[in-house]
């Protein structure tokens, strides 16, 4: 009991830390929230542009461009949560006391997760409250239980991703946090965050089947523009997937940076700070 005890505030420990390290770089969080209100607006005035739709199909289509510009912010932000934090310890050149301090590497990743997850919803919610300033938008009508619901089953699923995404800024100092952009933009690609994944190639809707953000995306727009609840056929069977890729993804992430932290002690790559 006292052990779990010890766990458990170990991970609030790193979630208070990455806080910390949050507000010491608040400039850059300014920066990223106005790029990602600025991307929402263009994406929105791209929908508003858009010939040929009567009026009340362009604020259905308008709103649906804004449900994947939020969710891709949100998840855009948990999954470079755990990523970011590796490159800020080397920068800090505090990642070697990190990994030697005496908890387990999933009390570690865990609190960081926690806090990508806590952080990317307060970026999301800034994000829309701005957007919403320019635009009339009509929400009366959406579930917002299946919402919180399918918001919080994607953030577990893409936890994984994220702590495997990781490895990069790991073993790669200089650029590896910007390499871990790769499989963020795959998957931007293929999920159909601005379009039906139906128009894409046979080859490609088959790779978004595996895309966490491919049943987010779709759920929640079942959530806020069909008013479906949790338990219907439509949501389920959008939350499944998410359950089982949440289950495999997590283990598999902590696997593969086991790993790689394994391979970066013995090669001394953890001494290449700054």
């Amino acid at each position: 009991m006292s052990s779990l005890m010890h766990q458990g505030r170990a991970t609030y420990a790193f979630f208070e830390r990455n806080w910390n390290l949050t507000k010491r770089y608040w400039a850059w969080e300014v920066v990223w929230l106005f790029y990602n209100v600025a991307n929402g607006l263009s994406v929105m005035y791209i929908g508003l542009s858009a010939p040929g739709l009567p009026k009340a199909e362009q604020a259905g289509f308008i709103l649906t461009l804004l449900i994947g510009t939020a969710v891709w912010s949100y998840l855009s932000v948990t999954f470079d949560g755990v990523s970011e934090m590796i490159t800020l310890e080397r920068w800090e050149g505090t990642i070697e006391y990190t990994f030697m301090a005496p908890i387990s590497r999933f009390t570690h990743l865990i609190g960081s997760c926690w806090y990508a997850i806590a952080h990317g919803l307060l970026f999301t919610v800034i994000q829309l409250l701005i957007v919403g300033l320019f635009f009339s938008l009509d929400l009366s009508h959406a579930n917002y239980w299946t919402v919180a619901f399918v918001l919080m089953l994607g953030s577990i699923s893409f936890i994984g991703f994220g702590i495997a995404a990781a490895v990069l800024p790991l073993l790669f100092t200089e650029r590896g946090s910007q390499m871990s952009y790769i499989i963020r933009a795959a998957l931007l690609l293929i999920s159909g965050v601005y379009y039906p994944v139906t128009v894409l190639p046979q080859w490609m809707q088959f790779l978004a089947k595996a895309s966490p953000a491919t049943y987010v995306l779709e759920g929640l727009r079942q959530g806020l523009l069909q008013d479906k609840p949790i338990w219907s056929p439509e949501v389920w069977g959008n939350t499944w997937p998410l359950l089982i890729t949440g289950v495999v993804s997590v283990p598999i992430g902590l696997f593969i940076f086991h790993l790689a932290e394994r391979y970066a002690k013995h090669t001394g790559k953890l001494k290449r700070n700054g």
